[in-house]
Formats: C-alpha cells, structure tokens, sequence
C-alpha cells in the first residue's frame, strides 16, 4: 500500500502522516525532508540559491523514487502535485489523499507555524491572507482529482484509516 497525502502548506501532511503511519504500520517519507537531507540543503536555501524551477525538479526526481517504494506514506509539499504531471503520477501509483482546509484555517495555522516556509516568508497579515488565497486557487484544481478528500479540521487517524483501507477493497 501506497498513500499520498497532498495539500495546501500547514495543512497537516506531516503531523498527521506520521500519526497515520503508525496506526497503520507503514513507513513515513515527509518529502521535503527527505529532498533536505539528500541534498544537505534546507528547502528555503535551495529556492534561494538557485530558483522555485531547479527546486521542482529536484522534487519531482525525488517523488519518482520514493513512489516506486511500497508499504509508506509520503507527505508532499503544498506545490508538489501542481508541476511537472505529478498528480498524475501521483494517481497512477498511489492512493491520493487531499486534507483539505480553507482559507481562514490556514491562515490561523501558518500564523503559528515555526516553519520557513519560502513562498509566504516575511508576508504580512493581509499579504499573507491574499497568498494563501491566490495558491490555493490555483492549486485546488490538481488537488481536487485526488481519491480522497478529507476535511483538514479534527481528523482522526482511525476514521481516515477506514476510509483509505476502503478504497482498496
């Protein structure tokens, strides 16, 4: 088995990956950790360093071998499933799943988030809410063909489990 989690930054890939995996006994891949540690480069260094381009790249060369592994889940970055016909691949070799949030609650958790994040990095509270905005916009049309779609906002691992073992069957 093979499970993609997808969807806008701060929407819960990561943490909730984590969780699932564990219910599930599955391994964990977050793919922007993984792209971090290979290159020995933080995912803002690389954007600033070379450009938003060579990062995609890197990451859909990194998704292809991480999709050919079986028994995981991977959480991709917020823009991952948007270049290069990786929501395609993504589809063909897995079982997508979009966690979904609107604007307002992205808003509130990239507010709090610790993490750099380079596409809203020094925004301020009306930049910020217009980014999320104008992002998701476009980038809910590649989310959208995912199998799955599950509300972002109190998900509980078992129940998203169910629903994901469900559509194997």
């Amino acid at each position: 088995m093979r499970i993609v989690l997808i969807g806008f930054m701060g929407s819960g890939k990561s943490v909730f990956g984590k969780r699932l995996a564990k219910h599930l006994k599955l391994n964990f891949i977050d793919l922007d950790k993984h792209i971090e540690q290979k290159y020995k480069m933080t995912i803002p260094s690389i954007f600033s360093t070379f450009d938003e381009t060579v990062f995609r790249n890197l990451e859909t060369k990194e998704l292809n071998e991480i999709l050919k592994q079986d028994n995981l889940i991977l959480a991709c970055g917020g823009g991952t499933p948007c270049f290069n016909e990786n929501m395609k691949r993504i589809n063909s070799t897995s079982i997508s799943v979009y966690l979904q949030l609107n604007e307002k609650a992205l808003f509130d958790r990239l507010t709090k988030s610790k993490t750099k994040r380079p596409l809203i990095q020094g925004l301020k509270h009306d930049e910020l809410l217009n980014k999320i905005s104008k992002l998701l916009n476009e980038r809910e049309q590649f989310y959208n063909q995912s199998k799955l779609t599950i509300s972002g906002i109190n998900m509980k691992v078992e129940e998203v489990a169910q629903l994901i073992l469900a559509t194997t069957d």
